[in-house]
């Protein structure tokens, strides 16, 4: 795959991105008709065009740098990346001024796709989406962000930092699969830099389409995955995605551990996710904002979160005035789970009825700040205790 660098992305920059109805096709697959069934999975596979086994895992890679004169931008992509929204990616892919997150941070966002624009493999795969679980299946009408940000002091800057985030966009919301990968390609990328980031997307076209149930080997940068991304048939809680010695988990059981400093509001916090009530999470970091966020999207698991959430929030996102005009009520319709980290949101959402405030995570052992529920006065919660 090809990869772009600031100049060609200049010059996309300036092409029209408005379109109409009409889909944009990323690939002739669209053509193919396919009933997949036991036994027909390797033939579908042999009829994939190039390119299409890594779009069915991945939207787009690109690498988002910090410019003095531009601030954060786009300084690599792969082909399709112009499709996207830009601006608003940039911005995502790094943390607020006010997080100080030095060494590597990972954390992910999520942001609505442009209306009018589909993937011509959408059809294709949503064949393989049936026996997924409601919280694993292709998200249709938004994309996720998977970032690996690294900051460290460089005195031959300018800025006297080195940033840099190197982001996977995927309709895909494998979280802690994409986090893996990326500890496997980020560090890599660093010291190699575009080479390297090749390599990569040529591993990914080889790998198989992202099947439920069966077991898939992912060859990436020396080392293989072997994968098995859960069905909806599974027993809760076992084992689903095996890479080499150390095991990984596509749930989001291991976020959970953000609920401790709050383990006495948990069936509260239950109750509100259940009901879709608006809700912001203010972290100090865009990974405990994230974190937060998708722990609380899954706390209601098998049942599937139907509203809107955002991981990470900011005040350069696209739907900034959609959620912050009001001076009353959150928008009633639809309701959202918003994580942010800059301070502004503290005033501009403070009308907001519930609310969790993180505070400063301390080193090992030592006390937790808690965690802080605003709520409204007349919310109404279970009284049973436990045994009840």
């Amino acid at each position: 795959m090809a990869l772009q660098g600031s100049e060609e992305i200049e010059e996309q920059l300036a092409e029209p991105e408005e379109i109409g109805d009409e889909d944009v096709s990323i690939s002739p697959a669209e053509e193919i008709t396919l009933n997949v069934g036991p036994g027909r999975e390797e033939d579908t596979d042999s009829l994939l065009l190039p390119w299409d086994r890594f779009s069915a895992w991945l939207h787009c890679i690109c690498v988002v740098g910090f410019d003095l004169e531009l601030g954060q931008a786009v300084e690599v992509q792969s082909k399709t990346f112009f499709l996207l929204l830009k601006t608003s990616i940039c911005y995502l892919s790094f943390p607020d001024s006010n997080s100080g997150c030095l060494g590597d941070t990972q954390f992910c966002f999520r942001f609505r796709q442009a209306s009018g624009r589909k993937s011509s493999l959408g059809c294709f795969l949503d064949q393989f989406d049936r026996d997924a679980p409601v919280c694993l299946k292709r998200d249709q009408g938004h994309y996720y962000g998977y970032v690996y940000f690294r900051q460290v002091r460089d005195k031959s800057l300018k800025r006297g930092y080195f940033q840099k985030s190197l982001v996977l966009i995927s309709k895909l919301p494998y979280v802690m699969f994409f986090h893996s990968l990326l500890k496997l390609i980020a560090p890599e990328y660093f010291e190699k830099q575009e080479p390297c980031l090749e390599a990569a997307c040529n591993d990914i076209d080889r790998w198989p389409t992202p099947h439920p149930g069966k077991i898939l080997v992912l060859p990436i940068m020396g080392t293989v995955m072997k994968v098995r991304i859960p069905t909806s048939y599974d027993k809760p809680g076992t084992s689903q995605l095996v890479q080499s010695t150390q095991p990984i988990q596509f749930h989001l059981f291991f976020f959970y551990r953000c609920f401790h400093p709050v383990f006495f509001h948990i069936q509260m916090l239950w109750e509100l996710v259940l009901l879709g009530e608006a809700l912001v999470v203010m972290a100090p970091s865009p990974a405990e904002s994230s974190d937060t966020v998708l722990a609380l999207v899954s706390c209601i698991s098998p049942l599937r979160y139907c509203s809107d959430f955002r991981p990470y929030f900011t005040i350069h996102d696209s739907e900034f005035k959609e959620y912050t005009t009001r001076t009353q009520a959150p928008p009633p319709e639809p309701s959202v789970i918003l994580g942010v980290t800059n301070p502004f949101f503290a005033k501009t959402l403070q009308h907001w009825p519930h609310i969790i405030r993180i505070g400063d995570m301390k080193q090992a052992g030592e006390t937790v700040k808690q965690m802080k529920v605003k709520k409204l006065k007349n919310l109404k919660t279970l009284d049973s205790k436990p045994g009840d």
